[in-house]
């Protein structure tokens, strides 16, 4: 009887503690995830919004691209969200929302803002030398052309007349180069070394950071906007400046806090089932997620889902605080977010990825007013993209946040400014 009575009263007790842990878990979920709003309430027309799904369907019936998955927040709420076409399109499995991308150059404003909470933690300041941290980029050169005697263009290396301050690396006017985009000395001598062919196994952050510092600029420091290595090196500063690995940082202070769960420099073999991959027709191969990386680089390594990024899009929406975790202060994403490219700063050129009517915050292209550009937005907005097909943009006048994932390197232009174009039009209120 005893006994019987002791076996009631222990199911009881295992009864209670499930519904106490069931309670808190859905809690949890519901803290984690972000509300949803109506069409209406956020202002758009549904039939306008199906636009958005017709084209991309048409898209990837035209075998243009594979899949994408696209969410749309207004008002720091979910309006719109869809998985279309194919995650893996060789295997034929369908894209998911919880789909993982290669989000490429998307990774640099999550560096970008680590280095900024390492500046309020005041463990950097934006106008320090980056020399303090890494003393081999205290003498730097500069590669300059000129035309000889007989009329050729000859390359002629002189002393780097400004130091390389951290705010350099922030807004790339560090002359620090891809060797990717246009032709110069200074590139051709970075496209034909080793270091623009190394894989993430061949090397680690340490050891290319030093390798980059052998090579002459490609222009004087703080006089033109580059799109180059410099977030690379940027992620070398957050780990001396905090006495941990790049992807430890991340993981404590911007991963963790903000639930993004499915973020990193590498997909976990269980996760594996979930990553999207690009027609491997005329498409250049991709970096390779399935293993931890010896090179944690800053400019293009992460991979992450389109919930994580709305996650750590809706901090910046609202100004740095989510779920009682404050990321970084208002100020800061004020600071961020505002044009940090003055006269003496050369962005007319072709090269200027951020467009007419564009200046450069501190990770992120920073609209400076209502035209010029040739895409629908707001003054204030603020965008970056991937290589590979990733997109976003923050839209603070509209309460906006867009954002959009594929795998395709030939077609992320166009698909990029469609879907602004169907954004926009679909906003009536």
């Amino acid at each position: 009887m005893y006994l019987v009575h002791s076996m009631s009263t222990f199911s009881l007790f295992l009864k209670k503690i499930l519904l106490i842990f069931l309670f808190l878990f859905n809690n949890f979920l519901i803290a984690n995830k972000i509300e949803s709003i109506s069409v209406q309430d956020a202002g758009f027309s549904k039939e306008r919004l199906n636009k958005i799904d017709e084209t991309f369907i048409k898209a990837i019936q035209n075998k243009e691209i594979p899949g994408a998955v696209i969410a749309i927040s207004r008002y720091g709420k979910i309006v719109y969200k869809r998985a279309l076409g194919m995650q893996d399109p060789q295997k034929q499995i369908p894209m998911t929302e919880d789909s993982i991308f290669r989000i490429y150059s998307m990774t640099k404003p999550i560096i970008s803002t680590a280095a900024m909470i390492l500046n309020e933690d005041g463990l950097i300041y934006l106008q320090e030398n980056i020399s303090k941290y890494l003393p081999e980029f205290d003498n730097m050169t500069v590669s300059t052309a000129y035309i000889d005697k007989k009329g050729q263009k000859q390359e002629r290396v002189v002393k780097a007349k400004n130091k390389i301050k951290i705010h350099n690396l922030l807004k790339h006017t560090s002359g620090l180069t891809y060797g990717t985009f246009g032709d110069s000395f200074a590139k051709r001598r970075i496209k034909s070394s080793k270091i623009s062919k190394l894989n993430l196994q061949d090397i680690t952050l340490e050891k290319y950071v030093k390798e980059i510092a052998k090579f002459p600029l490609a222009y004087h420091p703080n006089t033109v906007w580059e799109y180059g290595r410099s977030i690379e090196v940027l992620g070398r500063v957050i780990e001396i400046a905090s006495s941990k690995t790049l992807d430890t940082f991340l993981k404590e202070r911007i991963f963790n806090p903000l639930k993004m769960k499915d973020t990193a420099f590498y997909v976990d073999e269980s996760k594996w089932h979930r990553i999207a991959e690009p027609f491997k027709e005329k498409q250049p191969q991709l970096i390779n997620i399935r293993n931890k990386p010896n090179f944690l680089t800053g400019g293009h390594g992460l991979v992450s889902t389109i919930d994580d990024y709305m996650k750590f899009c809706m901090m910046f929406l609202k100004k740095g605080n989510v779920n009682n975790n404050s990321i970084l202060s208002r100020k800061t994403i004020e600071y961020m977010t505002s044009n940090h490219l003055g006269n003496n700063i050369n962005r007319e050129t072709s090269l200027y990825l951020p467009g007419p009517g564009y200046g450069f915050g501190l990770g992120f292209a920073v609209r400076e007013s209502n035209g010029l550009s040739s895409w629908p937005g707001s003054k204030g907005e603020y965008f970056w993209a991937g290589y590979a097909g990733t997109y976003f943009w923050i839209d603070p006048k509209e309460e906006l946040i867009v954002i959009s994932m594929t795998q395709s390197v030939t077609n992320r232009m166009k698909f990029r400014l469609l879907l602004r174009n169907l954004v926009y039009q679909a906003i009536i209120n």
